[in-house]
């Protein structure tokens, strides 16, 4: 068991309340939720019971605040649960949330890592955005798959290294060697990073 410390109005929505437990936060909760279910400091709970309900209540809610989050740009499932916690919204919620989402089509992480692949690539190599990617929850196979649907990238590390050697003195080698270090820095491979080089004809050995 364990006691209610603390119920504090949430600053930037005052309909809203944070609870503590044993001095910790541990959750966000409608006041009238928190009312109804005669919660407040020095009451005993489980935490269980407070996550059943926050789950009963409130899982509408997350979801429709979910869905708006979503609006501006694509996410990702991490992305989605880490919203989700910022709000307070604890694991069960966040997973009926997830899962309502999949089933009506709005979170699929294959489908972003596609969408960001072809965004990425006229900037970056695919070694950096596969760690891009990695880093937004999305697994090795979808992530392989995504990056897999890329061609030869010279062109892009053209762009890259154009837009890097503006005005910069192209037979000073130490120059050369910056942009060749500068492409690989963002995640393009050895081979394209030389093959990028000598496109612009310059064949300088790096």
């Amino acid at each position: 068991m364990a006691e209610i410390t603390s119920i504090t109005p949430q600053k930037k929505d005052k309909t809203r309340c944070n609870i503590e437990v044993d001095g910790r936060f541990f959750c966000g909760m409608k006041l009238v939720t928190a009312m109804a279910n005669r919660l407040k400091v020095g009451t005993i709970v489980t935490p269980e019971a407070l996550s059943r309900i926050q789950f009963e209540s409130e899982k509408e809610t997350a979801l429709d605040k979910a869905l708006t989050h979503i609006t501006a740009s694509m996410k990702t499932e991490k992305d989605i649960r880490a919203f989700l916690k910022k709000k307070g919204y604890l694991d069960d919620v966040s997973d009926y949330v997830v899962d309502k989402m999949k089933g009506y089509g709005f979170l699929d992480d294959g489908a972003y890592a596609k969408a960001y692949v072809q965004n990425a690539a006229k900037k970056k190599g695919v070694r950096l955005i596969a760690m891009e990617l990695r880093q937004k929850g999305v697994s090795d196979a979808e992530v392989s798959e995504a990056v897999g649907e890329l061609g030869d990238q010279t062109e892009s590390a053209r762009a890259v290294l154009g837009k890097y050697l503006r005005g910069k003195d192209l037979s000073d080698r130490k120059v050369l060697q910056r942009a060749y270090s500068h492409l690989l820095s963002k995640g393009y491979d050895y081979d394209t990073a030389r093959h990028a080089l000598a496109a612009l004809g310059e064949e300088a050995e790096l």
